[in-house]
């Protein structure tokens, strides 16, 4: 099993995650970084994995979690490649537990582990799902950071869709949507289970709170997810409700100084949404490679 940690603006926890990684002993494990610098010791800790082949370190120009994805998909030399976030505490099962529930599943095209966050316990199954759930089920839904996939059948699909920038938001419903439509399944097994840290610096969090932020990275995932289900017209409506409930928030109604401020970052998640669903979804096979950072030589391994 290839496991493959796309990271972005991490350090000493990125550092912590990839050490408690290895203890698991995986038959590969890249690490597909797009922080632009790292600290000094962070740089040498994994340039030190790399040399001695305990990792494979591949660095990007661009930070996107799609493209990285789709990067270490293609890279992996294993036929099950493990997703794993940057900032995590994995179970000591984590990896035999993927395994058996591929091998319990064979009709599985991917695998989700439970996912905790910071606070959460497991729970029984109830009327909706949660990824904090403690019982094995058929799901329709996707969480990326701790989904192990068949890689034929995932390139198959074409991967993850690039279109989905900034912070991504509904990239894993639409990669699951997909596999769906082609005939996939997807199955929840929560002995394989992570601990979510959520650092607050670094991955998405880099792209600040939605609620204060004029950026679209927060909002334009959300249209472009629309327009891929409904088209344009059939999205008129859920854009405007999707306007409107995003200012009438708790924040809002105390700090109603940023109304302007998050209407200025939905419209301009809605314009880039448009401009990516008229050039088409960016999928494997579809788009050039992801840039590889200039200190890589031109390698996708730095050596």
């Amino acid at each position: 099993m290839t496991i493959v940690i796309p990271t972005f603006g991490r350090e000493e926890i990125l550092l912590e995650t990839v050490a408690q990684v290895l203890v698991l002993t995986p038959t590969e494990l890249i690490v597909v970084d797009q922080t632009p610098e790292h600290d000094e010791a962070t740089r040498t800790r994994l340039a030190a994995w790399d040399r001695e082949g305990a990792i494979r370190w591949i660095r990007l120009d661009a930070p996107s979690i799609p493209c990285a994805m789709n990067t270490g998909l293609v890279e992996a030399g294993d036929g099950i490649v493990l997703f794993l976030d940057d900032d995590i505490i994995p179970c000591p099962e984590l990896l035999d537990a993927h395994r058996r529930a591929h091998e319990a599943h064979p009709d599985a095209d991917a695998v989700v582990g439970q996912i905790l966050q910071p606070g959460e316990v497991p729970v029984p199954v109830g009327e909706d799902f949660h990824f904090f759930s403690d019982s094995p089920q058929w799901i329709s839904a996707a969480m990326a950071g701790n989904m192990s996939v068949k890689r034929a059948r995932a390139v198959a699909v074409g991967g993850f869709d690039e279109n989905f920038v900034g912070a991504a938001y509904m990239f894993e419903t639409e990669f699951a949507r997909r596999l769906a439509r082609s005939g996939g399944k997807i199955f929840f097994e929560p002995s394989a289970s992570i601990r979510h840290l959520r650092a607050s610096r670094g991955g998405t969090r880099f792209h600040g709170t939605h609620f204060r932020t004029v950026t679209p990275a927060h909002s334009s995932g959300a249209y472009y997810n629309m327009f891929l289900e409904s088209g344009i017209p059939g999205s008129v409506a859920r854009v405007v409700r999707r306007l409107a409930s995003s200012v009438a928030t708790r924040h809002h109604m105390r700090n109603p100084w940023w109304i302007p401020a998050t209407l200025v970052a939905e419209i301009r998640g809605l314009a880039q949404a448009l401009a990516l669903y008229r050039k088409g979804p960016r999928l494997l096979g579809a788009r050039a490679s992801c840039p590889l950072s200039e200190e890589a030589g031109g390698r996708p391994t730095v050596r």
